[in-house]
């Protein structure tokens, strides 16, 4: 790596990262806090961008301020030639421009080859580091080996409906009013059809979203896991983004695109890694039943749901669905759903224990869905022993007893508000 480039790449970036630019304070920084305090490498994962790049400006913000830090960005094309020996030039040209300090934030890290053992051997050192990446698989298998007890994973997702609130100047009150809920629900319905992406809500522009996807499967996929088949993936995607909220069969996905099942289970989850989809396992005490039955698939942010989907295709209630899934992501829940006699979109676990059942549909007022739903959660009530269940509704509010067990009713709106 040529040293003047690095220069003046350190020096260009340092003005922009301490320059002083508004943004909505996102809601993660009242974790990070008590991560900061920990010696351990905090590496903060997500979709690209979902915000980590703003979200270290915060954290610099508030918890550094006034402070020398050493922050680079690794993800700009005159660093091509960059690879983990240059690590050492880049730190010595830190310490040349900058003076000594302990603290290192690095952006979109997963682009260099190896830079574990440059973050092991400084934090050894004694040196703290803050990290992002758009790739999950930075906090599970690729620091297994080498990074083992030495840091922690933080995941940011596009914004919550509370901080799109915040984004555009809305205050929710403790108490509301007629008018504040009006205006709350009609930044819902927007919230719903348009997502939480930053960048996509300030420009309202879809050819932005349109890059974000192309970027993420040529970019984190295609040139990341040396891929060669173009054409498989992109309908495998566009496939999962059309088929959001429903299950998926490996075998059916195997024969419609004309490929093995281990080339479907990769491929679905490069997509994982990347923070385009998830999918979700059935519950089954069986933990060989669970891996064995069908998944359902969930996508990132709405607004990426309607712009690589169907459009014809769309369904109110499953927009809700996927909506309340990523808010369930966000709470960090690990999340399963039921099926035997009856579904239950969402039911969670905490600590080996089924504590929460949640059904999401639009409206319990057409015929014969007040029942439906009431049938399948009773059967989830018996089945994990639970008191009360939860139905997420378009609009609907009130709690009710269905054979001695507590069913709350409460609007998708009002629930992320919480």
């Amino acid at each position: 790596m040529d040293p003047r480039i690095l220069k003046e790449l350190v020096m260009e970036q340092k003005k922009e990262f301490e320059s002083d630019d508004d943004f909505v304070k996102r809601y993660a920084l009242d974790n990070i806090a008590q991560y900061l305090e920990l010696p351990h490498v905090l590496i903060i994962s997500g979709l690209r961008r979902s915000g980590k790049s703003t979200l270290l400006k915060e954290i610099h913000r508030y918890y550094f301020d006034g402070e020398t830090i050493y922050y680079f960005n690794f993800e700009d094309e005159r660093l091509m030639d960059f690879t983990a020996s240059d690590f050492n030039l880049l730190y010595e040209t830190f310490v040349e421009l900058m003076g000594e300090c302990k603290t290192f934030f690095f952006d979109e890290i997963q682009n260099v080859t190896g830079w574990e053992l440059f973050v092991r051997r400084m934090h050894d050192r004694g040196f703290k580091f803050v990290i992002t990446g758009s790739n999950s698989s930075m906090l599970s298998k690729e620091l297994g080996t080498r990074l083992t007890g030495r840091y922690i994973g933080l995941e940011l997702f596009p914004f919550s409906f509370n901080e799109f609130l915040d984004f555009h100047g809305i205050n929710v009150p403790d108490i509301l009013l007629v008018e504040d809920r009006a205006a709350i629900k009609k930044q819902f319905s927007d919230y719903l059809q348009h997502g939480g992406i930053p960048e996509y809500l300030k420009y309202d522009n879809e050819l932005i979203l349109k890059t974000l996807y192309d970027n993420i499967l040529y970019k984190d996929i295609f040139a990341r896991y040396g891929l060669n088949d173009e054409k498989t993936l992109k309908e495998l995607s566009f496939y999962l983004f059309s088929n959001y909220g429903s299950e998926i069969s490996y075998n059916k996905l195997r024969i419609m695109l004309g490929v093995s099942i281990n080339t479907v289970k990769n491929y679905i989850g490069y997509l994982e890694n990347s923070y385009l989809v998830f999918s979700v396992p059935k519950y089954d005490y069986s933990v060989k039943k669970q891996i064995y039955s069908p998944r359902k698939v969930y996508a990132i942010d709405n607004a990426l749901i309607n712009i690589t989907s169907f459009k014809f295709s769309r369904d109110y209630g499953k927009l809700l669905e996927n909506l309340v899934f990523i808010e369930l992501k966000r709470r960090n829940k690990d999340i399963y759903y039921h099926r035997v006699n009856h579904e239950c979109d969402f039911i969670i676990r905490e600590h080996n224990v089924i504590t929460d059942a949640i059904q999401v549909t639009a409206n319990l007022n057409l015929k014969g869905t007040k029942e439906r739903e009431y049938e399948g959660l009773l059967e989830d009530l018996n089945t994990y022993n639970l008191d009360e269940v939860l139905i997420l509704t378009e609009d609907e509010e009130f709690e009710d007893t269905y054979k001695g067990k507590k069913v709350v009713v409460m609007p998708v709106w009002k629930w992320l508000l919480d």
